[in-house]
């Protein structure tokens, strides 16, 4: 059994894709210095979140039944410290946080730590309305912001917002059974900062900074990078023309993956999302009230709470709903000239493969004549070694060049 498990619950939008990026592409290197990352693809630890929390999720929740039994069995085989890491944890019931913990052998030996990564609603209200639009949803800005406003709480996506934004209440479902010291919630630092620093508190709480010797690539593949005013923009327009028509295996490497990641973040001097004017107190009011509940908590705090306020409103906000057309179509020309591009690319790798299987169906051909000539010869000298074979093969050659001569 594991003597210590690190459970990594969320939240999103802190910095996770290169967590788990790292923590994914490292994990040969990590087992070498006694720490499992137990992964057989990118998506292990969220098929395990889908599967913990019956989640559906596209169809995917089918693909993951059994994977969080399958993990926790890892995390118990394994002898010294295991590390879990997924944001979606962090919506997960009571009941459900305490199976996860129950399975990976709380109570039964294993030291488990719990660890929750957090940044203020200032910036992670416009990273959420971002990412829903990432995921192809049509919703506008304002009324984003008038669902996570409303009291009841009672759509969609006030519901997922808060189950995995609302940080005092994530802790009261995920902390309420794990002495306060094993619970470390990570702030992620102001915008501005050193770019290494919130790798390095994660580091610190992971034990990732002194592994005896064994050194990170800490080079990142996989990120979730943001995007400006008119880049959202466009791409809620763009939702808006292709939903109807682009099957969602298509849209992620169309849309989320080759248009938005690759191609509008790279766009860098647009404006940056923010919160209205009217909003912003509220958000801030917020983040101050959750700052003196954690620290009445005295939860293990790597970082600074006061990051949890958030910054001050910015002198000038961009509306994403009402965007400067000039900065769209800037980023309609950049998008356009990418899809431009990887059209191009897969009719030369389409030209490509239909030129190798067209060779390959040549040296198929040329390989089954000489199978065949192969085996007519095979034939004719087993038929020569008796008296009837060979008479029967003089009666061939006869009949042969009488056919040939009437020909």
């Amino acid at each position: 059994m594991s003597e210590r498990v690190l459970l990594h619950v969320g939240t999103p939008k802190t910095g996770t894709s290169h967590l788990q990026d790292v923590l994914f592409r490292n994990r040969e290197q990590l087992l070498r210095a006694g720490v499992l990352y137990p992964a057989d693809r990118f998506d292990a630890h969220f098929l395990a979140a889908l599967d913990l929390m019956r989640l559906p999720w596209g169809g995917l929740e089918t693909e993951a039944i059994g994977a969080w039994d399958a993990l926790a069995a890892q995390v118990r085989e394994h002898r010294g410290t295991a590390i879990i890491s997924h944001e979606i944890l962090a919506t997960a019931s009571r009941s459900q946080v305490g199976r996860a913990l129950e399975s990976l052998g709380h109570g039964a030996g294993t030291e488990v730590h719990v660890v929750v990564s957090v940044r203020d609603l200032v910036r992670q209200i416009p990273a959420e309305w971002q990412e829903n639009i990432k995921h192809r949803s049509t919703i506008s800005f304002e009324r984003f912001l008038a669902e996570l406003r409303d009291p009841e709480r009672a759509s969609r996506i006030a519901t997922w917002f808060w189950g995995v934004q609302e940080i005092p209440d994530i802790l009261d479902r995920w902390a309420h059974d794990v002495p306060p010291e094993h619970v470390h919630v990570v702030t992620v630092p102001p915008s501005g900062g050193k770019r290494d620093l919130l790798w390095r508190r994660f580091a610190g709480v992971f034990g990732l900074d002194d592994l005896g010797g064994v050194e990170l690539d800490l080079h990142a593949e996989r990120a979730n990078p943001s995007l400006g005013v008119p880049e959202t923009a466009l791409l809620r327009r763009i939702n808006k023309s292709v939903n109807p028509v682009l099957d969602p295996p298509d849209y992620r490497p169309l849309v989320r993956e080759l248009l938005a990641h690759q191609t509008l973040s790279q766009r860098t001097r647009s404006p940056r999302l923010g919160l209205p004017a009217d909003v912003h107190p509220w958000a801030e009011g917020l983040g101050h009230a959750w700052v003196e509940e954690l620290r009445r908590r005295r939860y293990d705090v790597v970082g600074d709470l006061d990051d949890l306020t958030g910054a001050p409103a910015a002198p000038h906000w961009a509306d994403p709903d009402a965007p400067r057309e000039s900065q769209v179509a800037g980023a309609a020309v950049d998008a356009i000239r990418a899809l431009l591009l990887e059209n191009a690319r897969r009719g030369h790798e389409e030209a490509r493969l239909h030129g190798e299987v067209e060779h390959l169906r040549h040296e198929l051909a040329r390989a089954h004549g000489r199978s065949v000539q192969r085996a007519k010869e095979r034939t004719l000298r087993v038929a020569r070694r008796s008296v009837l074979g060979r008479a029967l093969h003089r009666v061939y050659r006869a009949a042969r060049g009488r056919s040939a001569r009437s020909a």
